[in-house]
């Protein structure tokens, strides 16, 4: 009996892993493939999980490893995971993990037994972010690259948001990730024919196939922290209302407000006036609200040591709904 592939999509918080997971799980599905979509997150809420669940069908299974815990216990529910979805025979499992992964636990979890005999690894895809700095985080350029280094396929994301050539933007992606890359000893370097650089509403079934045939390739680098001494992240702000002409500077006064963490990216949907809502996605350079037809009222803060409490503080003082939450 033939082996159901595996395919990993990385990618650092925030670089649009599950948007793309739904183009490339759409792919899948339209030709026929039997899929299970695993959405792997040391956190015990997984907000993108939502995003996904009008693929749910006979023919996409959807699942989630719960729960935080140590690496080891985490590790644990993985395997326990796959084996449950080893036994039924999917044709392809895609797998996003939190932005925060150890590499090495998704290879050697996959050559133990009986998972060895029930799975290969397929695709190794990575999602760059046209509108990540130039400069983060030690810790986050190590995410960056160690995520990257096995990659069979980058794929860069949010381009329409840049004021590039898709060409300029993918040359300047590609040389702070070979940066990265060599900061962390590795020996890869990856060049322009590695990168998939186009607007993702232009996509076409080759370039999905390319990412189902991508594969991965091996490399070497010095482990300079692991997933537990990493302190990017993620919080949510649930049953958020503020009042739509004070949104744009209560976004501002989080992302200048040191005591919140350094923040990446502020995302997410709010209700607005008359029934409309409105989606929020925001960087240190610009915010944009568009209006959805629909919505959940939550606030997703990605960044570098971030404080729940301090956020809070920024958000409450505005907040309009009284069964407002935080995780």
């Amino acid at each position: 009996m033939a082996r159901t592939k595996i395919d990993l999509i990385t990618g650092i918080l925030g670089a649009g892993k599950t948007t793309f997971l739904r183009r490339y799980a759409k792919y899948l599905l339209q030709k026929g493939e039997r899929i299970a979509i695993l959405e792997n997150d040391f956190g015990a809420v997984n907000v993108d999980m939502v995003m996904l669940q009008d693929l749910k069908s006979e023919n996409c299974r959807l699942e989630m490893i719960t729960g935080g815990g140590d690496p080891d216990c985490h590790k644990r529910r993985f395997k326990t995971q796959l084996i449950s979805l080893g036994m039924q025979h999917f044709d392809r499992v895609i797998m996003e993990p939190s932005g925060i992964f150890d590499m090495d636990e998704f290879f050697d979890t996959l050559y133990e037994p009986p998972l060895d005999r029930w799975f290969e690894i397929g695709s190794v895809l990575t999602v760059l972010d046209a509108e990540a700095e130039e400069t983060l985080t030690v810790q986050t350029e190590y995410l960056l690259a160690s995520e990257a280094a096995y990659s069979g396929r980058l794929i860069l994301s949010k381009l329409e948001h840049v004021d590039e050539t898709a060409e300029q933007a993918a040359a300047r992606v590609l040389a702070h990730l070979n940066r990265a890359l060599t900061a962390i000893s590795c020996d890869r370097q990856f060049q322009a024919g590695d990168l998939i650089a186009k607007k993702w509403d232009s996509l076409t079934d080759d370039d999905l196939a390319a990412c189902e045939n991508a594969g991965y390739r091996g490399a070497t680098y010095v482990k300079q922290f692991s997933t537990e001494e990493i302190g990017s992240g993620v919080h949510y702000f649930l049953h958020v209302a503020i009042p739509e002409e004070r949104l744009e500077a209560v976004i501002a006064g989080m992302m200048q407000d040191a005591a919140c963490g350094r923040i990446f990216r502020i995302k997410g949907s709010l209700p607005a006036a008359d029934g409309r809502w409105l989606k929020v996605n925001a960087t240190q350079k610009k915010t944009e609200l568009s209006e959805v037809p629909s919505g959940q009222a939550v606030l997703i803060v990605i960044g570098d040591g971030l404080s729940r409490q301090e956020i809070d503080r920024h958000l409450c003082a505005v907040n309009t709904d009284p069964e407002y939450v935080s995780i």
